[in-house]
């Protein structure tokens, strides 16, 4: 889990103490065990015929993030956020290899109401929600946020309060009213 910064200072102090060109590098011995626990955990509610594995999201979302050298890393919670914002980049780019050869179909809808595992999500699924999220961050950044950290970076409602730096109710109240929004957009 994400936890305070407190909880682990190494992290806050290798993003603090580190060259924009070597902090991945040292970063990512320390937080590669969640990471790895946060995208196994995302990939059991994928499809049992995807290729993407848990070591393979990693890693590429480690190369999405080492793509973006300039972040002013501010604390753990600000990477782990910039980490669930990296994983859904990789998974949306795979959805859309998955998908290449059925373009031009209607997307199917997609209930948000369980993220858990255990749900598993056609790759126009991941599509559709990506698509309406960057809608919904153009009106509500920190609810498109919060459904990044929920659907994409399969957080709960406490690591994603974590990441953002609110609190648990916040994030409760602002997923049912993303969850409501997103419903709405993907079915009309």
């Amino acid at each position: 889990m994400p936890d305070a910064d407190h909880s682990d200072p190494n992290v806050t102090a290798l993003l603090k103490g580190t060259s924009e060109e070597e902090v991945l590098e040292e970063i990512l011995p320390v937080v590669y065990d969640e990471l790895r626990r946060l995208a196994r955990r995302h990939l059991q509610s994928e499809p049992t015929d995807l290729t993407l594995r848990t070591t393979a999201l990693v890693h590429e979302a480690y190369m999405k993030l080492a793509e973006h050298n300039e972040v002013d890393w501010e604390n753990r919670r600000h990477f782990f956020s910039v980490a669930a914002r990296a994983m859904r980049q990789v998974l949306v780019d795979h959805a859309r290899h998955r998908t290449a050869d059925k373009r031009g179909g209607a997307l199917p809808d997609q209930p948000l109401d369980d993220v858990t595992p255990k749900t598993p999500r056609p790759p126009t699924a991941v599509l559709a929600v990506d698509q309406a999220l960057d809608r919904l961050a153009e009106i509500d950044e920190r609810r498109s946020r919060v459904v990044e950290c929920r659907f994409f970076g399969g957080y709960t409602i406490a690591e994603t309060a974590v990441v953002l730096d609110v609190s648990t109710s916040t994030i409760e109240r602002d997923w049912r009213t993303a969850k409501a929004w997103l419903q709405r957009e993907l079915q009309g």
